[in-house]
């Protein structure tokens, strides 16, 4: 029984034959299982059947060509995971930029240089092996991840994070889309530490929010966003129930018995740091208490014995 190929897998879409024996022959020695095809639609038939690691492809060809092709396979949820390298004479900008549009990851010039691209395919399926294991590690958290580069635009997406996104951008209220798309621009073009205040944001809805962590550069020049769910969780419905708040204050709470600064609030709820002061200024008050540390404690007591907090509540009123 013969083994199974486990190396990994090329397409190469070229309309001429010649240029097909040429990579082929270079892929093959270079330790690669090569699929051929002609034409864009022959492309999307073998992509039915399999699904390589990386694409070449030919960005002018007769009918269906490369930038036709490249965007069918990126509409497909099934294929749009694969690198696309295009191959391609056309090296004036609009080609260029063109096909990166369409969903290309990098591109080679004609006359192709074998050497050139074995080594980007190569790091192009590592870069993908790389983020697959990130993702899977991530989904096992009950998170998910996502890309984007140095323009600010989303590069990769896990299936959950696109599905989050699509959600919370739609029911999030006016504005969400555009006040994300900011957010990436400003981390694009002024990067922060992932713990820097900044690193974090907060997509809302009325019953939960999706907070979204910049986690910093990963090989290739992308940056990784991790992103989670939080519903209207125990911690805060129990301070919300104990201390008599309102689930925004509650949540405020929250987030301040957790460690964050207001300005983190602020980001994460996606409100000004003046709003953060306004529900705060009312919690103190809700709580009998004059400062953040008396908050604090409370919040901390509350969430480790509702009892417990309830006394130390009455405590710091009776004192006043």
């Amino acid at each position: 029984m013969m083994a199974p190929d486990t190396r990994d897998v090329v397409l190469i879409v070229d309309d001429t034959p010649a240029n097909l024996a040429y990579l082929s022959d270079a892929l093959d020695e270079g330790g690669y299982q090569v699929l051929v095809a002609i034409d864009g639609p022959t492309a999307l038939e073998r992509l039915r059947l399999v699904t390589p690691d990386v694409i070449l492809l030919d960005a002018v060809m007769p009918g269906m060509d490369g930038f036709e092709t490249c965007r069918a396979i990126k509409e497909d949820p099934a294929t749009r995971d694969i690198p696309v390298i295009f191959m391609t004479a056309l090296v004036d900008q609009e080609h260029v930029v063109r096909g990166f549009s369409e969903g290309a990851i990098d591109y080679v010039t004609k006359p192709v240089r074998q050497q050139e691209v074995i080594a980007r395919i190569a790091a192009h399926i590592n870069r993908t092996r790389l983020l697959h294991t990130a993702q899977r590690s991530i989904d096992a958290c009950g998170k998910a991840s996502a890309t984007f580069d140095r323009r600010g635009n989303i590069t990769w997406q896990s299936p959950r994070a696109e599905q989050w996104l699509r959600v919370y951008c739609d029911e999030g209220g006016a504005g969400s889309r555009e006040r994300l798309r900011a957010w990436l621009n400003r981390l694009a073009t002024s990067p922060l530490a992932p713990d820097a205040s900044g690193s974090h944001f907060c997509l809302p809805r009325a019953d939960a929010r999706l907070n979204i962590h910049y986690a910093g550069e990963i090989p290739g020049g992308d940056r990784l966003l991790l992103l989670d769910e939080q519903r209207a969780d125990t911690s805060t419905r129990r301070l919300a129930q104990t201390c008599q708040l309102t689930g925004r204050e509650a949540e405020v709470l929250n987030w301040l018995a957790g460690g964050k600064s207001n300005r983190d609030i602020a980001e994460i709820l996606g409100m000004s740091p003046r709003t953060v002061n306004k529900h705060l200024e009312r919690v103190y008050v809700k709580l009998g208490v004059e400062n953040r540390a008396a908050a604090v404690a409370i919040a901390m007591q509350t969430l480790a014995s509702p009892m417990a907090a309830r006394d130390a509540g009455a405590a710091g009123r009776s004192t006043r």
